[in-house]
């Protein structure tokens, strides 16, 4: 046990392994930091974030502030006397003001190597640029986006079939093994930190819906990596016969196709293959409008489609 009073930051998922591991190591978080509840799914019900669910488990004090830059919220985290904080996916921006306030600084766990994938959405890019590797970082916080100085890393391996999410399960462990590591080399005095290189930054913007939608024109090995890259949000699309099809699994067929990119070219029975940029694509799990997600031979039963159809057409 450390002895630092930790003011535990995050909201998703992803937070959750690394609050479990802080309240495991018996560390005194003495509050969680959340989004307030939201709305979810069809009925719009009101829903709990995950990190406060975990929070509440162990019986601590969860704040919800609808802007952290609250003055009442400011004063409510001055009053812990915090001397340390963990941020992980938190979602909101801490100014000057909240960061100054622990005695020791603000951690923040980030699920790239930095100063690659600086942004919101590090590992969905990392994967759809077909990345053969990622990790987690921890740095200390400043007021940049994903600027501060880097304290130690974990590399993963990207596997050739993993999904966006798939990696984030196995990122959100290892971040919180690696805090865990952190802080530990903190209390030994041994935690050095080393700046980042901004001539070798790049950056993961935040996806939208419309970032899903499928370009033909790209290769069939680019589009492997997108429709993995885009699952499970916002998900990979079509269009065909001025459709929305989704696409959740997709192969790449060895071969070349006298095509134009996007066009159903002839296939065995039970598949459906496309002409790529380069190269062909097989479509292997897919999803019409209000329909299910059906695997490619179950969808064609009921959605018979000619070779020569072009997808991509609106």
């Amino acid at each position: 046990m450390t002895g630092y009073k930790i003011v535990f930051m995050g909201t998703p998922d992803f937070s959750v392994p690394t609050l479990k591991a802080l309240f495991e190591e018996e560390e005194k978080v003495v509050a969680v930091v959340a989004q307030p509840d939201r709305p979810r799914g069809r009925g719009k019900k009101i829903v709990a974030p995950p990190v406060k669910i975990e929070a509440e488990r162990h019986g601590c004090l969860v704040l919800q502030p609808d802007k952290a830059s609250r003055e009442e919220f400011v004063e409510q985290i001055r009053e812990l006397s915090p001397d340390l904080f963990v941020v992980v996916a938190y979602g909101h921006i801490l100014s000057k003001k909240i960061l100054s306030i622990p005695r020791i600084g603000a951690i923040n766990i980030h699920a790239s190597l930095l100063p690659k994938y600086r942004g919101a959405a590090p590992i969905q890019w990392a994967v759809i640029n077909g990345e053969k590797e990622t990790g987690v970082t921890t740095m200390w916080m400043d007021v940049g986006m994903d600027t501060g100085d880097m304290l130690m890393s974990s590399r993963v391996t990207i596997e050739p079939d993993d999904t966006a999410a798939a990696l984030h399960d196995r990122l959100s462990l290892t971040g919180a093994q690696l805090l865990i590591e952190t802080i530990n080399r903190l209390k030994d005095g041994a935690l050095k930190s080393v700046p980042q290189n901004p001539g070798h930054a790049t950056y993961a913007p935040m996806l939208k819906k419309e970032d899903g939608r499928i370009d033909w024109a790209k290769s069939a090995s680019e589009l492997d990596c997108f429709v993995r890259g885009m699952s499970p949000w916002p998900g990979a699309f079509t269009t065909i016969s001025g459709k929305t099809l989704k696409i959740y699994k997709v192969k790449v067929v060895s071969g070349h196709a006298e095509a134009r990119p996007g066009a159903t070219i002839p296939s065995f029975p039970g598949d459906l293959y496309v002409a790529a940029g380069k190269g062909i694509l097989s479509l292997m799990e897919v999803q019409a409008p209000s329909g299910k997600r059906l695997k490619i031979q179950d969808f064609l039963r009921g959605h018979p489609i000619t070779p020569g159809t072009i997808m991509g057409q609106n």
